[in-house]
């Protein structure tokens, strides 16, 4: 045990103790707003985006000024869209019969910090864990050359590479398996301090599971098996689609016939204020969750209940049996998220398909890559010159070897890549008809997956995104999107689908990044693709689902992280906002002024410099990507010239070396794609070129994944320096994404969990606008969450998952918030006896979760 104590924090409230209500409290929101609007005066019945002019940035300074006083209620976003004038609003949050009531403060548990001793030697630690671990795979690898370079024919060769291929991928699978019940036996509810030894196994098994090759089958029988072998309690016919991996497995329980939908998280624990907290999560027979949603430690689905796209159960939340939710936190609803019939769909085709899959990889896939693999390396002239003679010529001869190799790759792979997914794709579609349910596990089935990987390729969408380009290459994918009205920026770098021969969006609409269309319905036997219409004249913000069924029209505005209604009337003109959403203004006066640069001649003149600083953006990004292959290739290259000298050694060594370089290549382009200035707060029209400069720094920015094996270590703290994060000490990141780095300020001690981002800007329509974003020492930021631009959470402040911390927004010090959008809210952490491990040990103690 480490000893130390949890100090308890209340809030002080300032005089007057009590809170002010009715008519009285009228006059002070109409007060603090005229200082906020820069008028001498507010009627209390002027709307506040109509006749005010303001829009949500300036009423979410409106509301952090009403939280700074004790004397007045808090207000959300949600309340001022819902009661837009002075006398509605002070009418709403008077309690009934407009009696004066006590502000409530609730008392904070403030975690002591860590100590950087600690954290140090945890990140000693894992990085000889990692360096033991390419080191063991190194030598598998020479050992696995060596056996199939000694075949003496094609045929001898080719099962040489299935079976090395073969022991390679079990070996994989199965060590995350073998790692979880040595290091950590059965998972139970606890406590685990980060940067302890006992956050070291914790770590290493996590990694291990969420890295897996075995996540790549997700969707099919063979990855609920993989889940089953890790712990997991999962019924009869059970799918799921997402390719999150839970982590604590065996605290999860999934009833028979259950569906989970792709990107869900339901990794059965959380970080918080520097401890990792374990808890169950427990899905029910032939329950439902949708696509893109959270459910945080203990939480239940009951037998036959729904919870809808884009949701989230925060801890402490069940869904009662057969009853539908929906919304971030959920709370019931009439919608229903499952909406295709059953079919019959035995073991034996489930069987069949598994087989056919594992088959597939074990005989075709993995040998393909190894025999490319093993020609790269002993067919390409030239490298024999550097281990025979370590020459200077020699030497830039390999370089030269090398740089032909890589663009042929690179140039090589692009177009063949390109011509497949515009030709295979459409031959595939042609067995899957629309509106039809199909058996699982069959020939459509496995169509409608290739269909899905093929498509969604994206360096494709990196590349032709935000431009006018990318209308060009959906419209090959299939997509249906004819009459265009070419914006210059139509669609962001993040786009995927689920079919898109189905897929159709309306003249004029603009899409952000981050937009999932779901073509597809499934239930735990059937499946069923269907178009998916996205109306005219909308504007889609960051990190949508839409359905299939979603009931909006023509000029819509569907912000950041929106549940779009699949039920109820069709939404026209409006925007809509949240999770559930509701109605807030479609537009606003104050980025109407800037509309006149989107219309008349002046556009066609802006759009075509917009297109040439676009092409030149896409060059860059086919330098930087092609440079980067170059770099992969004269590694690889030197790894295979010293291999026959220095074993298993030299092929270690270029798999450390490749890291360090794809860290520093990563920092180098981002911060090369700013002229090394950095990225500053903006508001322009999408036309300016202050705009597509940003355009050119997203693009310039690393895909996913890349520094993958460093989430959760020190490491990751040293990659955000380097792309220019203003970094306290002693962060923990268990997989957090941001946006412009340098304009981002994290304080000591905050912790960002899985899937979470901070984005420093927002486009609405055709305006941009970009800003600082300040998270203070402790703060926590929950899983999904999103964190907008111009925020500033004080110290110790807590986000919850999948919440929407809008633009302009201040969260208080120490204060716990949640929800789409965000408001201050009770903690709801489970009451449950948890063990507690630190960083001696492992002691079995009485602790509130």
């Amino acid at each position: 045990m480490t000893g130390k104590s949890v100090e308890t924090v209340t809030a002080d409230p300032a005089e007057p103790s009590t809170i002010r209500c009715g008519a009285d409290a009228a006059g002070i929101l109409a007060e603090v707003l005229a200082d906020v609007v820069r008028v001498e005066h507010v009627p209390v019945d002027s709307h506040f985006f109509d006749d005010l002019g303001a829009d949500s940035l300036v009423m979410a300074h409106f509301c952090a000024r009403l939280r700074k006083r004790a004397d007045l209620p808090s207000v959300s976003m949600k309340d001022v869209y819902q009661h837009p004038t002075i006398a509605s609003l002070a009418a709403a949050l008077a309690p009934p019969g407009d009696t004066p009531v006590e502000p409530a403060r609730a008392p904070v548990e403030v975690e002591p910090p860590g100590s950087t001793r600690q954290y140090v030697l945890c990140g000693t630690l894992q990085v000889l864990l990692l360096l033991g671990y390419a080191y063991l795979v190194a030598l598998g690898l020479d050992q696995a050359i060596e056996w199939i370079a000694a075949s003496g024919n094609l045929l001898d060769d080719y099962l040489r590479t299935v079976l090395v291929g073969s022991v390679a991928f079990l070996a994989a699978c199965a060590l995350p398996i073998a790692a979880k019940w040595t290091l950590i036996g059965r998972w139970k509810r606890r406590r685990i301090r980060v940067w302890s030894l006992a956050y070291v196994r914790f770590w290493l098994v996590k990694t291990l599971v969420t890295l897996n090759p075995a996540v790549l089958f997700a969707g099919s029988p063979l990855y609920v098996l993989y889940l089953r072998a890790l712990g997991a309690r999962i019924g009869r016919g059970v799918v799921i689609l997402s390719r999150h991996a839970p982590v604590c497995t065996d605290l999860l329980t999934i009833g028979d016939g259950a569906v989970i939908r792709k990107d869900t998280y339901l990794t059965g624990y959380r970080a918080r204020a520097g401890w990792i907290q374990t808890g169950a999560v427990t899905v029910g027979q032939d329950a439902f969750v949708g696509e893109k949603a959270v459910l945080d430690i203990e939480t239940s689905i009951g037998d036959g209940a729904q919870l809808g796209h884009v949701s989230a159960l925060h801890t402490g939340q069940g869904i009662p049996h057969a009853e539908r939710w929906h919304g971030s936190p959920a709370q019931p609803t009439e919608a229903d998220y499952q909406a295709v019939a059953p079919a019959d769909c035995g073991v034996g085709r489930r069987a069949v398909y598994g087989v056919g899959q594992l088959a597939s990889t074990l005989l075709l896939y993995v040998p393909l890559i190894l025999g490319a693999t093993d020609w790269l390396f002993n067919a390409v002239p030239g490298l024999g010159a550097l281990s025979d003679s370590g020459s200077a010529s020699a030497a830039w001869t390999v370089v030269g070897v090398a740089l032909v190799t890589s663009l042929v790759l690179f140039f090589g792979a692009a177009l063949l890549g390109l011509l497949l997914v515009v030709t295979v794709p459409r031959l595939l579609n042609l067995v899957i008809e629309p509106g039809k349910v199909y058996r699982l596990y069959g020939i459509r089935y496995a169509a409608h997956h290739a269909i899905m990987g093929l498509t969604n390729r994206r360096f494709f969408v990196e590349l032709f995104g935000d431009s006018s380009y990318i209308v060009h290459y959906l419209r090959c994918l299939g997509y249906r999107l004819s009459p265009v009205v070419q914006t210059g920026s139509n669609f962001g770098s993040q786009v995927k689908h689920e079919n898109p021969y189905l897929s159709s969006v309306g003249s004029g609409t603009v899409i952000a990044s981050g937009l999932s269309i779901a073509n597809a319905d499934y239930s735990s036997t059937s499946f069923r693709v269907s178009r998916t219409s996205i109306g005219p004249n909308n504007f889609l913000g960051n990190d949508i689902v839409y359905p299939a069924r979603g009931r909006t029209g023509d000029n819509c505005l569907l912000a950041t992280k929106v549940l779009v209604p699949i039920d109820g009337e069709i939404r026209e003109g409006v925007g809509l906002l949240g999770s559930p959403s509701f109605e807030i203004p479609r537009t606003v006066d104050r980025d109407a002024k800037l509309n006149h640069l989107a219309n008349g001649d002046e556009v066609r003149h802006r759009l075509a410099a917009k297109n040439r600083h676009n092409l030149r953006t896409m060059g860059y990004w086919l330098l930087a990507r092609w440079s980067y292959t170059f770099g992969l290739t004269v590694f690889g290259f030197l790894a295979a010239s010293l291999r026959p000298s220095f074993g298993a050694s030299a092929l270690a060594l270029s798999e450390v070396l490749i890291l360090l370089f794809t860290l520093t290549h990563v920092a180098l382009v981002e911060r090369a794609s700013t002229g090394f200035r950095g990225m500053r707060p903006k508001y322009c029209s999408i036309y300016d070129i202050d705009f597509w400069r940003s355009e050119r720094f997203f693009k310039m920015q690393t895909g996913p994944g890349l520094q993958a094996a460093f989430i959760g270590t020190p490491l990751q703290s040293w990659f955000w320096r380097m792309v220019g994060v203003r970094l306290g000490r002693r962060l923990f990141d268990d997989g957090c994404g941001m946006s412009e780095k340098n304009m981002v300020t994290i304080g000591d001690d905050v912790t960002l969990n899985a899937g979470s981002f901070v984005q420093c800007h927002s486009q609405e329509d055709y305006v941009f606008k970009s800003d600082r974003t300040s998270i203070g020492s402790g703060c926590t930021i929950g899983v999904g969450a999103l964190v907008h631009y111009g925020v500033t959470m004080g110290d110790g402040a807590v986000l919850a998952p999948d919440s929407f911390l809008m633009k302009g927004e201040e969260v208080p010090p120490h204060a716990r918030w949640g929800g789409n959008p965000a408001r201050e809210m009770p903690d709801t952490a489970p009451h449950t006896q948890v063990r507690r491990d630190d960083s001696v040990g492992v002691a079995a103690i009485g602790d509130q979760g």
